[in-house]
């Protein structure tokens, strides 16, 4: 299934916003440096994902947070579940 997802980096005290088809696989690039992007921010830990019918549909709720460009819209959004 299609997740949008926030994971978090306390190394780096960023939160990271990404959608994709395979979650698990996906945490697991992140974890062991597939991404230079969120490579320098190993490990990275799961704080949100929420699952879609489709991958269009999960990338653009991912454009949505990221265009509020807020790190309050992105902690209440996990705090909400």
């Amino acid at each position: 299934m299609p997740h949008t997802y926030i994971l978090y980096s306390q190394k780096l005290n960023k939160y990271y916003v990404g959608a994709c088809i395979d979650f698990a696989r996906r945490l697991q690039e992140h974890n062991t440096g597939h991404s230079k992007f969120t490579a320098l921010g190993i490990p990275w830990e799961k704080k949100f994902t929420r699952e879609f019918p489709s991958l269009a549909e999960a990338k653009q709720f991912e454009l949505k947070i990221k265009k509020m460009k807020s790190r309050k819209y992105i902690e209440d959004l996990i705090a909400r579940g």
